[in-house]
Formats: structure tokens, C-alpha cells, sequence
């Protein structure tokens, strides 16, 4: 039996999916500009950039009041249908992402999926990947507060600890972009590694910042995890480790 000092402290990542997995951003951005030009508005790209990360249904809200004269569920199908039909085209992988995955899954590490993005649209990027490298996936429908709450990472912890019961949100490394994505991470209390792309993020003590996933590896998780676990202290002990 492996002894508890052998156990690798590092027992799960928690992977957003839209500019973190996948550069989709841009096919909702442009999803968002078609359909408020579609009842007569303008969209700008800073309102636009307002909604990087933000759940659907507050998505949907804000495009309402851009003038979508839609219900959400409409507005949501509409925008969610059109993203589908681009990924179908090209799926545009980040740097770094299917490396990461693969030298996670090769390590038998855990990964799930936590997107405020839809079934539909996370069964597609899953089905795109040459491995079935998550266990499961959460999604924006499947919780009632999107992020920056952090039900979706309580969530996907928790179904992780039913197969591990000595799991805990210090074993636990989530990857993010958005400030609503890392907002939600770090309320969880999972260790978080922001991953900025198209929006910049406001400086936060809590969580490890990364340029990119490219070249990144296993070790460089588990250290982060270590360094949690070891200092015994929030994710303030990260800052700035690039």
C-alpha cells in the first residue's frame, strides 16, 4: 500500500475551456456582434470584452439590453448554435493545451472540465481531443450561479472527492483566463493559475500568474500544490511565479 507521505499531493486539475483550452472567444465575439446587428444595434468590442468569462445567461442579459429583442434561452441557443458551427470548421487549441493534457493524463492525474459554456458546445471540444483526458464536465447548465460564484468549481470538487474522499480543494489546481473564471477558482479555494489572454487580469496575491500553458508541465502543478500545501497558507504564497 502506498504510504500517505508517497501520495501524490497533486490529485486534480480543473480546466476552464474557452480561452484557456480553446480560442473560441472570438467566435462568440463575433455570435454577439451578428445578432445585435440583426435588431438594428451596434456592438463594440469593449462590451464585447465585458462578457469574456461571464455565464451565458448574464451574457444574454446585457445583450438584451443591446437592443436582442430574444428571450435568454433564445439568445443563448442562438449564440451557442453558431459557436458550434465555427469549432466544427477549425478548432483553435492555445498554446500549450493538448501538451499539458496529454503529460496529465500519461501521469494518471485527474482533469475536469468547468466551463460556463454549454453541453453542446463542451461535447464538442472533448470530442475533439485524441484522448478521453476528462473524467467528467460541468457546465454553465448544469449549475445556478455562474462565475465569478464558485458553485461550478465546488461542484467539480466534489464529484471528484466521491472517488477520493481525501481530496480537498488544497490537492487541486484550476487554470483560468478570465477574471470571473479566476474569481470563482480562487473562491473555491482550489490553487489557480490565471492564464491571461484576451483581457487583462487586476492583480490578485491569490493566484499564480502564467504567460502561457506552452512548455508548461506536471512538476511545475505539483510544485504549486506543494508550495500550498507546505506553507499552509492561502494562494498568496503564488504571486508573480511565472
Amino acid at each position: 500500500m502506498e504510504s500517505a507521505a508517497a501520495q501524490p499531493l497533486l490529485k486534480a486539475v480543473l480546466w476552464d475551456m474557452d480561452g484557456t483550452i480553446v480560442d473560441t472567444e472570438p467566435y462568440w465575439i463575433e455570435a454577439e456582434h451578428k445578432l445585435v446587428e440583426a435588431y438594428g444595434g451596434t456592438w463594440s468590442h469593449e462590451q464585447a470584452m465585458q462578457l469574456v468569462g461571464q455565464s451565458l445567461v448574464h451574457s444574454a442579459g446585457i445583450l438584451q439590453r443591446a437592443g436582442v429583442r430574444l428571450e435568454i434561452r433564445e439568445i443563448i441557443d442562438t449564440l451557442t448554435a453558431q459557436v458550434i458551427s465555427r469549432v466544427r470548421e477549425n478548432v483553435p487549441w492555445r498554446p500549450g493545451a493538448r501538451e499539458l493534457l496529454d503529460e496529465l493524463f500519461s501521469a494518471g492525474v485527474r482533469c475536469a472540465l468547468v466551463t460556463m459554456s454549454e453541453a453542446p458546445l463542451a461535447r464538442e471540444i472533448v470530442a475533439s481531443l485524441p484522448r478521453p483526458y476528462f473524467e467528467f464536465i460541468v457546465t454553465g447548465d448544469t449549475v445556478t450561479k455562474g462565475k465569478p460564484h464558485p458553485e461550478a468549481y465546488l461542484k467539480a470538487m466534489e464529484l471528484l472527492k466521491q472517488q477520493e474522499p481525501g481530496l480537498t480543494a488544497d490537492h487541486c489546481v484550476a487554470l483560468e483566463d478570465s477574471a470571473p473564471g479566476v474569481a470563482a477558482a480562487v473562491a473555491s479555494g482550489a490553487v489557480t493559475v490565471a492564464v491571461p489572454h484576451l483581457v487583462p487580469l487586476p492583480d490578485d496575491p491569490r493566484r499564480a500568474i502564467w504567460d502561457s500553458l506552452a512548455e508548461r508541465t506536471v512538476a511545475e502543478l505539483e510544485d504549486l500544490v506543494r508550495l500550498r500545501l507546505g506553507a499552509g497558507e492561502p494562494a498568496a504564497t503564488f504571486e508573480n511565479i511565472n
